[in-house]
């Protein structure tokens, strides 16, 4: 049986949101089966629970953020794919600020965290969301697609006018049959434009970003000087961020996504677009032996639990 999973014991790591620019503690708790992931505003009285719900989702300017009674937890995504793609089911997340600390812009440091507490096994089955049909959702030319398939694979394309990221490779698939979060996924930071910083700030944006936190690009180049993480970082970053926005679902999904040009928002619309169509998708789990699919055994049976 592929059984759901949470950590051991509880983490905390302390951080600057990306885009408040602020001070964030955060806790990373236990939490019991069929509880998903919870955020949880403890700076607030009485404190405000924010489950993850693709219909909490409240804001998509350059990050997935939840809202609850007026209460709102945003750039929740990099911490979001970690949980996926370390198959974590059932989590409490303690935050005392509006935003997840960004840390290192990718979902590494999140990784480290969570192996850190150690991750264990649950009594309770693992829930799937499988697709049983394609969906799909269209804005101009940005697209994004959702059909069936016995495992998950993302494949992904990115166009800028740019000539650091039109060198690279704007193109890619995971799938994790094949390869690893931890290893493939992970460590692809999120990335902007020097020109785009005076007008990000004068909305409240990017008031914590840094070459700390984020691939940053003047005209022509990249100006980290440790250069790439991967190659192919910055259609990998779009590939970390659809994982843990897909995720905001509640269940691991069975499903081959793909997508052109898309973001948070449209990775939120074609969450929904799925979930009101009820001959689009069940829930299913994986009880008995030899019914699992060779794909997902190898994700989360063969998948590190440390």
């Amino acid at each position: 049986m592929i059984r759901q999973r949470t950590l051991k014991s509880l983490v905390k790591a302390t951080g600057v949101g990306l885009h408040g620019g602020r001070k964030v503690q955060l806790v990373l708790r236990p939490a019991a089966p069929d509880t998903g992931v919870v955020f949880h505003r403890v700076d607030l009285d009485p404190p405000v629970d924010l489950p993850a719900d693709p219909y909490s989702v409240c804001d998509t300017r350059m990050c997935s953020g939840l809202e609850r009674d007026g209460a709102k937890v945003g750039t929740v995504e990099h911490l979001m794919s970690a949980v996926a793609g370390l198959g974590i089911d059932n989590l409490h997340v303690d935050v005392d600020a509006p935003e997840i600390p960004i840390l290192d812009g990718s979902a590494g440091p999140f990784v480290f965290l969570l192996q850190s507490a150690g991750i264990e096994e649950q009594k309770a089955p693992k829930r799937f969301l499988r697709v049983k049909k394609a969906v799909e959702y269209r804005e101009d030319d940005k697209w994004v697609r959702l059909e069936p398939h016995d495992g998950f694979r993302l494949t992904f394309s990115i166009v800028f006018d740019h000539p650091a990221i039109s060198k690279t490779s704007t193109s890619v698939t995971v799938d994790f049959a094949e390869h690893s979060y931890v290893r493939d996924v992970a460590r692809a930071r999120t990335f902007g434009f020097m020109q785009d910083v005076d007008s990000m700030r004068a909305h409240g944006l990017a008031l914590g970003g840094s070459l700390d936190n984020a691939i940053v690009m003047d005209e022509y180049r990249v100006l980290n000087s440790d250069g790439l993480r991967y190659v192919d970082e910055f259609v990998k970053h779009k590939v970390l961020d659809a994982i843990g926005d897909l995720y905001l679902c509640g269940h691991p999904l069975l499903a081959a996504y793909s997508a052109h040009k898309a973001g948070h928002a449209l990775n939120n619309q074609i969450l929904r677009v799925l979930l009101e169509d009820r001959s689009a998708w069940e829930i299913v789990t994986f009880e008995q032996p030899g019914l699992t699919p060779a794909a997902v055994s190898h994700q989360f049976e063969l998948a590190p639990a440390t």
